[in-house]
């Protein structure tokens, strides 16, 4: 683990004494002296450091960060890198069946607006829906969201779109399907093209050539799901 080596490095990559950083968290200094000396802090501390450094919790953990280049820290640093690897995300909440494997949780089109809100929260996730589809891989975690409108033909509006999760946007496929939670736009389902590293955006693109392509900018992504399987029945 990596975690005391990597928050010393980001601090004095950003010029701040122990002092500037503790103030900044509303942590005392010696607090913050014990965890660079590696006592691990409580989660919701490591929560902050990471979103304070704009880095991903696992990032910061696991990672030896001193290994980039100088040029790729003080992207990071600066925040130039946007949410494209999901570093602002939370760790994705999940529930798990009685043999501890993962469900697949329900987004209806009445449960989405509150999803928007609510995909962080473990009692939100908890009062889902469930069901289980035996021939999707183990390795993933999967949703099943329903779909508003007409865009994306033959998916038909009230199918049933399942997607795997995505943490890592830079693994977006052009032209492959997806599922985009969104923080002003709700849920989405659109075929994607990936502008992430030439101006941080993702262009939305529907089968429906009625509805024009549009362009929507990273810092408006919340999640990301890769479409797996569909189907047009009632849940």
């Amino acid at each position: 683990m990596y975690f005391d080596k990597n928050v010393k490095l980001l601090r004095t990559q950003k010029g701040l004494s122990q002092q500037d950083l503790a103030d900044s968290l509303d942590l005392t200094r010696s607090k913050l002296n014990s965890y660079e000396r590696g006592v691990q802090p409580p989660f919701d501390i490591q929560i902050d450091i990471a979103d304070y450094f704009n880095v991903t919790l696992d990032g910061l953990v696991r990672h030896d960060l001193s290994k980039l280049t100088h040029f790729k820290l003080t992207q990071i640093l600066k925040g130039s890198e946007a949410d494209v690897r999901g570093r602002k995300l939370r760790l994705l909440t999940v529930s798990v069946d009685a043999n501890e494997e993962e469900n697949i949780e329900i987004v209806s089109m009445k449960a989405q607006a509150g999803y928007t809100g609510g995909y962080a929260d473990p009692e939100f996730i908890k009062d889902l829906p469930k069901f289980k589809l035996p021939f999707l891989p183990k390795n993933k975690t999967y949703r099943s969201f329903q779909i508003k409108g007409d865009s994306m033909p033959p998916v038909i509006e009230g199918s049933w779109v399942t997607a795997s999760y995505l943490q890592d946007w830079n693994d977006i496929k052009d032209g492959e399907n997806y599922i985009v939670v969104t923080k002003d736009e709700g849920i989405v389902f659109k075929r994607l093209y990936n502008k992430l590293k030439s101006d941080h955006s993702l262009t939305l693109v529907s089968t429906n050539s009625a509805y024009a392509p549009y362009t929507l900018h990273i810092d408006q992504v919340m999640e990301v799901w890769k479409f797996e399987t569909w189907n047009g029945f009632e849940v």
